[in-house]
């Protein structure tokens, strides 16, 4: 039977408004935002998505895939030749290749409960590092790109992930064409991108959606 993982102290994260000022302080699970652990398993969550990405495109063709030789060259008998089916078979010129490389599938998935550990871990470290920024909302005047960035330059960030939940869209809109930053949906929140951007920005309702979707993930 394994042992219960001792519960970690919940965690304290400063709350900005807009204008970055500090207005309060949001406690969270400190299995989710504040998380150590080994970094290999950040590492074999980062290779599988990557590998997930890949598509292979080596390819040959197979003599059903060449066009024509749909009729017998000659008769089955009676010749003195070898028997043929098709001119497209792999012992002739101009047909098939025979075991040449398909298309390959590269993607594998590593167990759930070690992926929500990752993601767990790749929060946590931004978090640990001052780089987590939540703010109380996200609503802008209008979905306007320049609005977006004033709002974010406002918040000294350089080269966000900004995680948008439900009611958030206007700013998904606004911002999602900004060079130095990346919009992602709640749902679609991974280990890679969290890794892959030196900050991290999301709202009070989002911090709370993530500790309750992650909230088991190390137990």
């Amino acid at each position: 039977m394994r042992k219960p993982q001792a519960q970690i102290a919940p965690v304290r994260l400063p709350l900005y408004s807009a204008k970055r000022e500090k207005v309060g302080e949001l406690e969270v699970s400190g299995m989710v935002f504040g998380r150590g652990g080994e970094n290999t398993l950040l590492h074999e969550a980062v290779r599988m998505q990557l590998a997930n990405r890949r598509a292979g495109n080596a390819a040959t063709k197979t003599r059903g895939l060449i066009s024509g030789g749909g009729r017998k060259p000659w008769r089955q008998k009676g010749t003195g030749r070898a028997r043929a089916g098709s001119t497209r078979s792999p012992i002739w010129r101009h047909g098939g290749t025979t075991f040449g490389p398909q298309p390959r599938d590269y993607s594998y998935k590593i167990p759930k409960q070690a992926w929500r550990q990752a993601l767990c871990m790749a929060i946590s470290d931004r978090a640990s590092a001052g780089k987590l920024k939540v703010i109380d909302s996200l609503e802008l005047a209008e979905a306007k790109t320049k609005l977006a960035k004033a709002l974010l330059d406002s918040l000294e960030l350089t080269h966000a992930l900004i995680i948008v939940g439900e009611g958030e869209e206007g700013f998904a809109r606004a911002a999602r064409n900004l060079a130095d930053h990346k919009v992602l949906a709640l749902k679609g929140l991974n280990v890679y991108d969290v890794l892959n951007y030196d900050e991290l920005l999301m709202t009070a309702g989002s911090a709370r959606a993530i500790e309750q979707r992650l909230g088991g993930a190390a137990r």
